[in-house]
């Protein structure tokens, strides 16, 4: 099978890219980022930005030559910015600019992902769409509040993914599409806010990859249009 790994750059995004590489399973591997890398061995890596719908047009055109699109995986996403964007701690701390900023990034993209990669994955057999999500995007789960931008995107990232889940089994009954938490992970996302996180919850990249495959590989198309933690545990929506 071939898959394809959108966000290829990112912490999370290059321990899936080396965890994929080493899978005998996967014969070809496409990986995606704003400044790709060199093609090497059964690696073929893209420039596309996901917030860009042209470049993802342009991808789509290429891919759409490949066979056995099997999985997808965007591991995407923003929480903050250095001074220019942090997370609300109240609602006073709420800017257009950040809404504007998130959204596009943890919503918006995907969804852009989804409207021109879904198209060309096979009508037959079982296939994946997957996207980073996040716990804290959980409506029936929040019990702290605040950080209004970034739980927003992903709530709403998670009304897609169930939207998304529903019209592809219209076309393939064996499709399935999910969001998956990759727990609290050691990159440049969390790292301002890794504090009081006890060490036995931070994960390495190589260990979340590891983690978000193999709840990828248990999946079913009963679980298509929900999210999950790390350890395959659904997130209530």
């Amino acid at each position: 099978m071939q898959a394809v790994i959108i966000g290829a750059g990112g912490g999370i995004g290059a321990a899936l890219v080396a965890q994929c590489a080493a899978d005998p399973a996967i014969e070809k591997l496409h990986i995606v980022s704003r400044h790709p890398a060199a093609s090497r061995g059964k690696i073929s890596s893209y420039s596309a930005d996901i917030t860009n719908e042209t470049s993802l047009a342009e991808l789509a055109n290429v891919l759409k030559r490949e066979t056995d699109l099997r999985l997808i995986l965007v591991a995407t996403g923003i929480l903050s910015d250095g001074d220019k964007l942090q997370p609300e701690k109240s609602l006073r701390h709420q800017s257009a600019d950040a809404f504007d900023q998130v959204f596009r990034i943890n919503t918006f993209g995907p969804a852009l992902v989804a409207k021109h990669l879904l198209p060309i994955m096979p009508r037959r057999g079982r296939a994946v769409f997957a996207a980073l999500t996040a716990r804290v995007g959980s409506i029936g789960d929040n019990r702290l509040g605040g950080w209004h931008a970034y739980r927003a995107s992903k709530a709403a990232l998670n009304m897609l993914i169930r939207n998304y889940g529903i019209e592809q089994a219209r076309l393939n009954p064996d499709f399935i599409v999910a969001g998956l938490h990759p727990g609290t992970v050691d990159t440049s996302l969390s790292r301002p806010f890794q504090k009081n996180v006890p060490d036995q919850q931070l994960f390495s990249p190589t260990e979340s990859a590891k983690h978000l495959l193999r709840v990828i590989d248990g999946l079913t198309p009963a679980d298509s249009g929900k999210c999950f933690d790390w350890a395959g545990k659904e997130i209530p929506a």
